[in-house]
């Protein structure tokens, strides 16, 4: 097998045993079409379904093709994307979710651009076929991913994205417990390409991104890329501490002008005062918070993912 010509798909699988049949079929047939040695990396994320069992057959069966990582329990789509990484061989690298919402058959398509140049390939779904509120949540992290990185990338939640191998390496070596992976590419590319993919509605299984995993996937990326939280926390103070001294001009004027009655010697006006100035105080304990966590569970080194089994390697 040659290394500088093989590619290597990247899958992680978390639930997605009504998928998976299908999913494995349509990755071979696209992979076939591109006239190279490839190879088919499936990471079982802890599933509790039967998706290991059918890793582990698919693996068995199409031995050197199709690489099974099983993990020992579940620790998110990115790290068991990093862990992925780890067992990748190829000198380019395609990412692609297992709900087959981004169709395999556009695989060729990010090879072509990766031959072509790029060090890494971004996506845009057209036309997006997800709810309103998901579509809204991910232009949030769409324009704070381009103020973190400073790329112009305009879809960093589609995973269907391709790396070259030394964009892999760079961050295999980034030892951060919170990884936000397309934001992190972009911080070792070079050059970087975006193209148009199909987006197709999920037909089976359930979309394991709620409301609250997606508030979590903002805090990561917030939080592992950028401190301008912090900065716009120090700006904030600002604006409220300048409010405050007008407000309190103000409020003297009015007194002065319409007596102590009229601010009932001032009572609400302290409350209100108080509650402004107690919720910026608790923002900024919360976004300081974070930091620290992070900084906390770098500091123990603790490995991001522990890999309890690989099935189909030759």
């Amino acid at each position: 097998m040659d290394n500088a010509s093989l590619v290597s798909i990247v899958i992680p699988v978390y639930n997605e045993h009504e998928n998976l049949k299908e999913l494995i079929r349509r990755c071979v047939d696209s992979c076939d079409l591109l006239k190279r040695d490839y190879e088919i990396i499936l990471i079982d994320d802890g599933s509790r379904d039967d998706s290991a069992k059918m890793i582990t057959e698919a693996a068995e069966k199409h031995s050197g093709k199709i690489v099974g990582v099983l993990l020992n329990r579940n620790y998110g789509q990115h790290a068991a994307i990093m862990a992925g990484f780890a067992e990748v061989r190829g000198a380019i690298a395609v990412t692609l979710d297992a709900d087959l919402q981004n169709p395999p058959e556009e695989i060729p398509k990010l090879v072509k651009e990766i031959d072509e140049g790029a060090d890494v390939v971004g996506t845009i779904r057209v036309p997006r076929c997800d709810s309103i509120f998901r579509r809204m949540a991910s232009s949030v992290v769409n324009k704070a991913a381009r103020r973190a990185t400073g790329v112009d990338m305009h879809d960093y939640g589609c995973m269907l994205r391709a790396y070259k191998r030394h964009v892999i390496d760079a961050m295999l070596s980034c030892e951060e417990r919170s990884t936000f992976i397309p934001v992190l590419a972009n911080s070792f590319a070079r050059k970087t390409a975006e193209i148009e993919v199909k987006h197709a509605a999920r037909d089976a299984g359930e979309s394991k991104y709620s409301l609250w995993r997606l508030i979590n996937l903002q805090f990561d990326l917030l939080t592992s890329m950028t401190t301008f939280p912090l900065r716009i926390l120090s700006v904030v103070g600002c604006i409220i501490s300048a409010l405050g001294v007008g407000f309190g001009i103000l409020l003297l004027v009015l007194r002065i002008v319409n007596g102590p009655e009229w601010a009932v010697d001032g009572v609400f006006t302290m409350f209100s005062i108080l509650f402004l100035f107690i919720g910026a105080q608790f923002i900024g304990m919360g976004l300081l918070g974070e930091y620290i966590g992070r900084i906390y569970h770098d500091v123990r080194a603790r490995p991001r993912y522990f890999i309890e089994k690989i099935v189909g390697r030759k």
